[in-house]
């Protein structure tokens, strides 16, 4: 039988709900807490170590208050899998130490509680650090001298001393774990994302257009540009403009359609260069400190080279014939979608292990940003083997979750390995909906390992006020999106201020760019790229905007103005968004001015980072207009006068 624990831990965070890595970014601290219960009266002391999985462990303190509650600190520096142990143990010298002035005070016989602090010292000096050795050794020494009882307690009580044993970790420590955490690049929490095709602006070859949207974006500080699938896309049922079933001669069908005889997967469509030309916009990119994301949907179009190649990878009919995609009433007669759980066991690993491989080719060429279309469609057995398995050889891989599903699917796809998910915000539009939504994203449980991605559009996505809506609403909604959370993202038009629907009744676009080309005029007087600009900019340069958990709501007395601050530090930043571009919004706005950091009884600044004014403020309670045919909102830095 085992030595039994005598001190028990529970309650160790942080932990995701089924016990999967929480995911931190490096250079973000880490905070340990976990509770610890013992018998009796002794002091307890404990670590908390961490790890990269298979490395070195490192440690830190653990704070071990009267009650139990225990706390730590520490900040990984590189990204990858990590895990971490709470380590806690009845400290003797810390309790002997606590007990010694206390028994002196009393009046009673000190000398064999002396030549027992002395023992517990000769057991630890061969393991405390050997700067530290002479000083303990001399410690026990001195109890056991012929000092006055004063000078022997004031030796064994020496905080030097104390210092010097502490983290000595006994025989018989209780250690709870180890827990799995996972480290991301920055990245994975913060960034500003372009989307546009580039069939529409001329391929990857050098001189195409795609390399002046390329250094556009990259000027308006956008981190990651993000390109639809750019494989061979299939012929055989193959859409037409606006989604018809019928493709005339000259109809280039959806990229979402992947695969002809040309390649599937891990080929270029031959319109878009070569690899060589890819390799060189990617690399244009890195010079431009902007990151290619590429997009995979994990479908074939019925010319797949799989389709013949492996026929049992996808679901049969009765009949015999391979199902197309279809979610109804919507289906995608272009599309089949694969079958992760084919009868046959083998099948189902070399399935799977072909399309973890789909990432593993583009990660080969550079590529570390991956959109994953629809992952919910996919087994969470899949994406939890595959993206651990990634991360092991490529540890900074950030994945996106293009996931529009039930809140549970969202939240799980994180836990088991997302970076970050598409949200709900496209469909938040009212005031309350808004600050209830960010309220949640901040602070519910699910935001210790669900990072929000805000999009005003996709190209699937017209809703909201944005159809047919102003240049107003255009520019109320980037700055939310820019604003509310620390990614977000935009599909090229959106600049543009295209709002022109499909139909009354769904939320594509007229003309979609998914099924045909698309020219646009970027050099548009209107276009709102210099405000995108103004956003990221502000962005980058303010602390506050970086992490979500910083977002709280704050009062406004107007049903059409939304206010909400961001506070890192000395760092405060409050944005006021007036959603009605049909009516001035003149209101109040309450702010709790003592968690700001701001004086209650002096005056402080609030300066305008998108326009460069500047206003005196006082109190709690201030007031704002904004008149959407002067301004939208405000994006307001406070600071003291």
């Amino acid at each position: 039988m085992s030595r039994p624990d005598r001190v028990y831990v529970t309650e160790v965070a942080p932990r995701t709900p089924s016990g999967r890595a929480v995911a931190t970014v490096v250079g973000d601290p880490v905070t340990v807490t976990a509770q610890a219960v013992c018998d009796g009266h002794s002091l307890l002391s404990g670590h908390v170590r961490w790890r990269p999985v298979g490395g070195d462990w490192s440690a830190a303190a653990l704070a071990v208050g009267r009650d139990g509650d225990c706390r730590a600190t520490f900040t990984p520096s590189a990204p990858g899998a990590h895990e971490f142990e709470v380590v806690v143990w009845v400290d003797e010298f810390a309790t002997w130490r606590r007990d010694l002035p206390l028994r002196a005070a009393g009046g009673e016989e000190l000398a064999p509680e002396l030549e027992a602090g002395a023992r517990l010292l000769d057991a630890v000096v061969t393991h405390v650090p050997a700067p530290d050795q002479e000083r303990v050794a001399d410690a026990a020494a001195t109890l056991r001298s012929d000092c006055k009882e004063s000078v022997k307690v004031a030796a064994g009580t020496d905080d030097a001393l104390a210092q010097a044993v502490a983290g000595t970790v006994p025989v018989g420590a209780t250690v709870e774990g180890p827990f799995p955490f996972r480290v991301d690049p920055e990245l994975a929490v913060r960034g500003a994302w372009y989307e546009f095709f580039p069939r529409s602006e001329g391929g990857f070859v050098a001189g195409a257009n795609s390399y002046e949207r390329l250094d556009a974006v990259a000027a308006a500080g956008f981190d990651v540009v993000y390109l639809p699938p750019v494989h061979p896309i299939g012929t055989t049922k193959r859409k037409g403009r606006n989604n018809s079933l019928t493709a005339g001669p000259g109809d280039v069908g959806s990229p979402w359609a992947i695969g002809s005889p040309e390649g599937g997967h891990t080929a270029l469509h031959p319109d878009l260069g070569t690899f060589e030309d890819f390799d060189r916009f990617v690399a244009h990119a890195a010079s431009l400190g902007v990151q290619v994301a590429m997009d995979v949907a994990l479908q074939c179009s019925p010319d797949h080279p799989w389709v013949t190649e492996h026929p049992e990878w996808f679901v049969h009919r009765t009949d015999g014939s391979i199902r197309t995609a279809e979610n109804p009433p919507k289906r995608y007669e272009d599309i089949f979608p694969l079958n992760f759980w084919p009868d046959d066991e083998a099948d189902r690993l070399a399935m799977w292990a072909a399309c973890r491989d789909i990432f593993e080719f583009w990660a080969a060429r550079g590529i570390r940003v991956f959109r994953v279309d629809n992952p919910h469609t996919k087994p969470l057995a899949f994406w939890e083997w595959a993206l651990a398995d990634l991360r092991t050889r490529h540890p900074d891989l950030v994945f996106l979750a293009e996931a529009f599903t039930a809140p549970p699917m969202m939240h799980l796809l994180g836990e088991i390995g997302f970076s970050q998910s598409y949200t709900y915000f496209t469909w938040r539009t009212g005031a309350d909906e808004l600050m209830a939504y960010g309220e949640e994203l901040a602070h519910a449980p699910s935001a210790g390992w669900f990072r929000p991605n805000l999009w005003p559009n996709t190209p699937d996505i017209l809703i909201g006020p944005l159809r047919d809506g102003s240049r107003e609403v255009f520019e109320s909604r980037a700055v939310l999106a820019a604003t509310m959370a620390p990614s977000w993202g935009v599909y090229s038009g959106f600049e543009l201020g295209e709002n022109r629907p499909a139909s009354p009744k769904n939320e594509e676009y007229a003309d979609s760019e998914k099924y045909q080309l698309v020219e646009r005029d970027h050099d548009d007087p209107d276009s709102l790229m210099p405000l995108l600009a103004r956003l990221n900019r502000v962005r980058r340069e303010h602390p506050a905007l970086w992490r979500m958990q910083s977002f709280r709501a704050a009062r406004v007395d107007h049903p059409s103005l939304v206010a909400y601050t961001h506070r890192w530090g000395d760092d405060v930043v409050l944005v006021v968004v007036n959603l009605d571009p049909s009516q001035v919004g003149e209101a109040t706005v309450g702010l709790d001015l003592w968690s700001l950091g701001l004086p209650t009884d002096a005056p402080f600044t609030a300066d305008d980072l998108l326009t460069g004014e500047s206003w005196t403020w006082q109190g709690a309670e201030n007031y704002v207009r904004l008149d959407p045919a002067e301004r939208v909102a405000h994006v307001l830095a406070l600071h003291r006068a």
